[in-house]
């Protein structure tokens, strides 16, 4: 767990929809297919976001994060959102270049992830930060600025696509997993990253 996270007690926290065998997206993921061939499976579980059951509660709890850290080819290939993921929250983009052109809303670029996580957290005030896509859960991780991972692990291999995680070692705690209609939510803590 990071320092800033004990200090302040807010959570930087990867939300992602994950298939069976790793992947977040179906192979070919681009521009006019966001997700790849059959990746739109891994989010059949949103159709019960509105109810009162588990899928209701975890995509409650996701909404209720006081600010958003995405990937830039994320926030790109998502529509950046129009300007707005939720409820106004600051949008902090990682990119490896910021001299594009400005984000829309509330959305910034940082190409330095601590000062990207500080200010999320910052502009979170009490509220936890989630965090969309591999690249950006994969620098945060290196970081170690990501305090846990919310996986929706959905029931379907997709045999190929984009890997959430690229071969980093990460030491996690379990913090509870619960059982909604087409997928199982599994948060984990991040414990320790680095070398065995």
């Amino acid at each position: 767990m990071t320092a800033a996270c004990g200090l302040l007690g807010r959570m930087i926290r990867l939300y992602m929809s994950m298939s069976l065998d790793g992947f977040v997206t179906g192979p070919d993921d681009r521009a006019g297919q966001e997700l790849g061939r059959g990746g739109f499976r891994l989010f059949n579980w949103l159709d019960d976001r509105t109810g009162t059951g588990v899928n209701g509660q975890v995509y409650a709890e996701a909404m209720a994060t006081g600010a958003v850290i995405a990937g830039r080819r994320t926030f790109e290939l998502a529509g950046q959102w129009n300007g707005d993921h939720h409820d106004g929250v600051p949008i902090n983009i990682l990119t490896h270049r910021t001299d594009l052109d400005p984000p829309p809303g509330s959305a910034r670029y940082y190409d330095d992830v601590a000062a990207c996580a500080a200010d999320a957290r910052a502009a979170a005030g009490d509220r936890d930060v989630m965090v969309h896509g591999a690249g950006a859960a994969q620098a945060l991780l290196a970081a170690d600025e990501l305090d846990e991972l919310e996986i929706h692990l959905v029931p379907v291999l997709l045999g190929a696509g984009r890997s959430l995680f690229d071969g980093q070692y990460v030491e996690l705690a379990p913090v509870r997993q619960l059982q909604g209609r087409d997928a199982t939510h599994l948060r984990y803590r991040v414990l320790r990253t680095g070398e065995k």
